[in-house]
């Protein structure tokens, strides 16, 4: 992510792409499109080559055309043929299985026949399960293909979630720091992909307007939401072991949080802004199991209509418990115990089946006194926000008040909004491209650093906790296609706050 507006893009240095779980999901939906729009805007190097690890013997052709049928399904933008076929053609299968003893060393043995034709750097993607994680890393560094030496560097990209809790991402980064140095871990989150989550860096530190009163003395409170209006569909197993707390907050929404709240670095680079950003949510207030439970509101959702979609129970779902008490929303209130913020709560919010598709930061200032105006009701006065929407529209909004046209003083509120779309022609893409791209130049300033992973799970864990000694107790039921349970404008309301509403403001 460079700061220099003028520079042309730094192509990366010959490497190969090792793509772990090349098969799946992930890496059909995301990373192959991402790869393609990469070549078409000659962002590879011309030594470049992708191997993808099977745990099945396949054939490369074979892989070639499946990865060929995965773009033409995903792809986020028309296919130059020419593109797509020097990318594709440089794609070579290995079968290697972590369970399989021995089966690493022909991996090794590819990658050292790529490294005498001049290919010596390695990008290694684990687009797999969490639990392969340290089985894939235990091999590969049993094979010694993650050393770097000789001026060629290994990096290793792994996808969230990073652990299930504080202890388990304890021993996540336990267990790759025994392998590797913290340098070359690339903890992937493909909401840090988004413009508009990497322009919050930018609007607040290179705007002088912004940067004066984005702190406590002016700012009443903050909050950010991602709503969703899928339901859990075929996901139930997964989904029923993990719940929207660990699904979302650690990650996605405390990646937002850290932005929005972090002390400007010394310098735009990434052991300073990184440095910050974990500063930020080891200042985030460690609660007791009864705060925790008072500042927490959990909900799941019953049958209900999302926009035309007729959506059933959650414990429904196949592959969900009968008797779940796993959430599919989660409502919470933070504090930071930094001067800048001492005193602003923080609310946030997430869930699934909801009414609209929503991701924004919302920054609420303080009002203003009121004497000026005696003859205007304060309910007629807007509510000053700085609205950062990030889904499904990319942009910034300003809410303020002002005067209606007319011969009396009548005060009416206002929105400005900027809006990408409307400034910037960009091409439609995945929002893996710049993570990718980043990953291969050696820029890790959008990805997590092992002491924020902990830093996060530390300040979520009394609330997971606390909701597993209270069982089914205080689970709130919502009908999908609403905004959630009314228990979580409880939350905000006692505050004398409100949410913003998901289908408006």
């Amino acid at each position: 992510m460079s700061s220099d507006t003028t520079a042309k893009p730094q192509v990366p240095e010959p490497c190969c792409f090792v793509i772990f779980g090349v098969t799946g999901d992930l890496a059909h939906r995301l990373v192959t499109p991402a790869l393609y729009n990469l070549a078409e805007a000659g962002l590879l190097p011309d030594d470049f080559c992708v191997v993808g690890v099977t745990r099945t013997e396949i054939q490369s052709q074979s892989l070639h055309d499946d990865l060929m049928k995965a773009l033409q399904q995903f792809a986020t933008r028309p296919i130059d043929k020419d593109v797509a076929k020097k990318l594709f053609d440089c794609v070579s299968a290995v079968h290697a299985d972590p369970s399989e003893e021995g089966s690493f060393d022909r991996l090794k043995a590819r990658l050292d026949e790529l490294a005498k034709r001049g290919v010596k750097n390695h990008l290694f993607y684990l687009a797999v399960p969490p639990t392969a994680f340290k089985p894939i890393c235990d091999e590969l560094g049993r094979t010694g293909l993650l050393q770097e030496e000789n001026g060629a560097w290994r990096r290793l990209v792994i996808e969230k979630p990073f652990g299930t809790d504080l202890t388990s991402a304890k021993q996540l980064n336990h267990d790759l720091l025994r392998i590797v140095e913290e340098h070359q871990i690339y903890r992937i989150d493909h909401y840090l992909g988004k413009e508009t989550v990497q322009n919050i860096l930018v609007f607040r530190f290179a705007n002088g307007m912004f940067e004066p009163i984005w702190n406590r003395n002016h700012i009443d409170h903050v909050q950010i939401t991602v709503s969703e209006v899928l339901d859990v569909g075929r996901r139930g197993s997964f989904y029923d072991a993990t719940g929207a707390m660990r699904d979302m907050v650690p990650n996605h929404l405390f990646q937002l949080l850290s932005l929005v709240a972090m002390e400007p670095p010394s310098r735009f680079d990434a052991h300073s802004v990184r440095s910050e950003k974990g500063e930020v949510l080891a200042a985030v207030q460690i609660q007791t199991p009864e705060e925790a439970l008072n500042n927490s509101v959990r909900g799941q959702y019953v049958a209900g209509r999302v926009g035309d979609k007729q959506i059933g129970d959650y414990r429904n779902t196949p592959d969900v418990d009968p008797l779940s008490v796993t959430e599919t929303f989660a409502a919470m209130k933070l504090t930071i115990d930094n001067w800048r913020w001492a005193g602003v709560p923080f609310y946030l919010r997430t869930g699934k089946a909801l009414t609209s598709k929503r991701t924004e930061v919302a920054i609420r200032f303080k009002q203003a006194p009121f004497s000026m105006f005696r003859a205007t009701e304060v309910e007629r006065l807007s509510q000053n926000y700085l609205v950062i929407g990030i889904e499904p529209t990319e942009g910034i909004t300003l809410q303020f008040n002002t005067k209606v046209p007319g011969p009396t003083v009548a005060i009416d509120g206002v929105e400005m909004g900027f809006k990408y779309r409307d400034y910037f022609k960009a091409s439609p893409s995945t929002g893996y491209e710049t993570l990718i791209y980043d990953c291969m130049i050696g820029d890790n300033i959008l990805f997590q650093r092992a002491d924020s992973v902990e830093a996060g799970w530390q300040a979520v864990q009394p609330f997971l906790d606390a909701w597993a000694k209270a069982g089914g107790e205080g689970l709130a039921l919502y009908r999908a296609g609403t905004d959630g349970p009314r228990e979580a404008h409880g939350l905000i309301e006692r505050d004398g706050r409100r949410w913003r509403r998901l289908n408006g403001s």
